[in-house]
């Protein structure tokens, strides 16, 4: 497989490949519609889109698009929307799912149901970020930014592997991943550096397979090979980093936001875990990240 360099580069493989079926949950909005629309264009999935037909189509009048290029299926209520576009899913309907105008939490809802979502018993959910940051050498998958505020060993193992399968599908066989904490040193009173060395050895030893983990690494230490030649840390991943698994979700939604709002950074972002790779956009995300989410939930699907 061809690896991925820029976000760019998903839509070229995409192409070759079958299309994905997406379908999108209170497809009603203008946003919601113009994505769906230039992914479908581009041939990178076909759609049906869940919601209030009179809406749909008055958006898509709006976009000048013809809402014939989608199966609309009728819900006029947002929740039962999600129900519905979760439904779906589960019959074998649809490849991966979107979020339209229903709430994050509505949304979540009706995948994390425990008798009609799309989660596996045990199943973690959380949250992946694929970055393009004009700063850095190559792209950097990180998580989780979004859905687990304090994620224990458990959960960071779950992220972990969610990370390195995200790596695997964008072309990358063997994926460096740091393990953030603070700082480089094992410290006993600091919990992000004693589950950081626990998952660092869990991979040498082969519990966690298909990429080099090390940690606890610092931020300086993970993305700059001066600051690792400084401190004297002998590591493969210093400065070369893939992948970053943040300690709790302050550090890592300071990191997303930082690099999207001051340091010009693009990116894709979904939420895995569950049968199907769900898209999650926010409100403030452009057309450009919607696309790209889209296309990398097409890449996991």
């Amino acid at each position: 497989m061809v690896m991925i360099t820029k976000l760019d580069q998903m839509f070229d493989v995409l192409r070759e490949k079958p299309s994905k079926h997406l379908v999108a949950a209170y497809a009603n909005d203008r946003h919601t519609v113009a994505a769906v629309e230039m992914a479908r264009s581009m041939g990178l999935v076909e759609a049906t889109l869940v919601g209030d037909r009179d809406a749909i189509q008055k958006s898509c009048k709006e976009e000048k698009i013809d809402p014939s290029v989608f199966n609309i299926v009728h819900e006029k209520e947002d929740m039962q929307a999600a129900r519905t576009a979760v439904d779906l899913i589960n019959e074998g309907r649809g490849d991966l799912l979107m979020k339209g105008l229903v709430s994050s939490d509505k949304y979540m809802r009706a995948i994390l149901d425990k008798e009609n979502g799309l989660m596996d018993p045990g199943a973690i959910l959380t949250h992946v970020t694929v970055m393009e940051i004009p700063s850095y050498h190559k792209l950097l998958i990180v998580g989780d930014v979004a859905i687990i505020p304090l994620p224990g060993l458990k959960e960071k193992t779950a992220i972990l592997k969610e990370l390195i399968k995200t790596a695997h599908r964008l072309g990358n066989e063997n994926p460096k991943v740091a393990v953030l904490a603070a700082t480089e040193q094992v410290l006993p009173k600091i919990p992000a550096c004693v589950d950081a060395a626990i998952l660092s050895k869990m991979a040498s030893r082969g519990q966690i397979k298909g990429a080099i983990v090390e940690g606890p690494l610092a931020l300086d230490v993970i993305v700059d090979k001066e600051s690792a030649r400084i401190k004297k840390v002998n590591s493969e991943v210093a400065g070369d980093a893939d992948c970053i698994l943040f300690p709790n979700i302050e550090s890592g939604n300071a990191f997303y936001k930082f690099n999207t709002k001051l340091a010009g950074g693009e990116l894709s972002a979904i939420v895995v875990g569950g049968r199907v790779p769900a898209v999650l956009s926010s409100r403030g995300d452009s057309a450009r990240t919607k696309l790209y989410s889209i296309a990398l939930a097409a890449m996991m699907a």
